[in-house]
């Protein structure tokens, strides 16, 4: 099961929020789709400069494979406090442990009460991710 103390987009990334500041990253189920359990294939990843104000939906960065690239997008509205340096040097990390040492960006939030009526707690994921394997 995922944890539940975040929120979850229909594009794999959560958003874990505390206090006026939240962390972005991306699910086990986006990380196996890019590299299919094969580490290795993970190749590169952008993020953005500390600094950078980013809009609910904006794409942020990018995650390539050996076999496909994936746009990151911000489920929140912030700017950007610092990134994740062990991605950058070490793509595995997102393989072993997407939830908290793979966090991507640090957002500053724009708004505390940020609208999550877009995104899924972690059984609505679940249950989307079953419907989509069954579609």
């Amino acid at each position: 099961m995922r944890p539940d103390d975040r929120h979850y987009t229909k594009t794999h990334e959560w958003v874990k929020a505390t206090g006026d500041t939240a962390l972005i990253g991306i699910t086990d189920f986006a990380v196996n789709e890019l590299c299919s359990g094969n580490e290795g294939d993970l190749v590169y990843c952008d993020l953005p400069e500390p600094g950078r104000a980013l809009e609910a939906g904006e794409t942020f960065g990018e995650i390539e494979s050996v076999k496909a690239v994936a746009d990151l997008n911000t489920p929140v509205a912030g700017t950007v406090l610092e990134v994740n340096p062990a991605i950058e040097e070490h793509l595995e990390v997102l393989s072993k442990d997407p939830w908290a040492e793979g966090w991507m960006v640090k957002l500053q939030l724009k708004v505390k009460n940020f609208d999550t009526s877009e995104m899924m707690d972690a059984a609505a994921y679940e249950a989307f991710l079953s419907e989509s394997a069954h579609s």
